[in-house]
């Protein structure tokens, strides 16, 4: 499941769960379109959640998270942040990432 986060007040529920990948993008890049179909198989494949963060319309999550380049990946467990990964990686690598 994608869910795409409209704003900052969501995130905080959206990261509770088992695990959570937060992906962090912008329509206008590159490598965030080519990671896209590749979250759409890893969902099809995990039963992990996907939460998608647009850094032009949700800059302030960004900035929280520190993130200046995208695509830039995040895991969390339990609400908690785990784990951090910029740039494109192919289906095998994210579920390896995500482990």
């Amino acid at each position: 499941m994608i869910k795409h986060l409209q704003n900052a007040d969501e995130f905080e529920k959206e990261v509770q769960g088992d695990i959570v990948l937060v992906d962090f993008f912008a329509e206008w890049c590159g490598p965030c379109q080519m990671l896209a179909p590749v979250l759409e198989q890893f969902t099809n494949e995990t039963n992990i959640k996907v939460v998608k963060i647009d850094v032009d319309e949700v800059p302030e999550l960004a900035r929280q998270f520190r993130v200046m380049s995208i695509p830039t990946l995040m895991v969390f467990k339990d609400g908690k942040f785990v784990n951090k990964q910029l740039g494109y990686m192919p289906i095998e690598t994210l579920k390896e990432f995500v482990k």
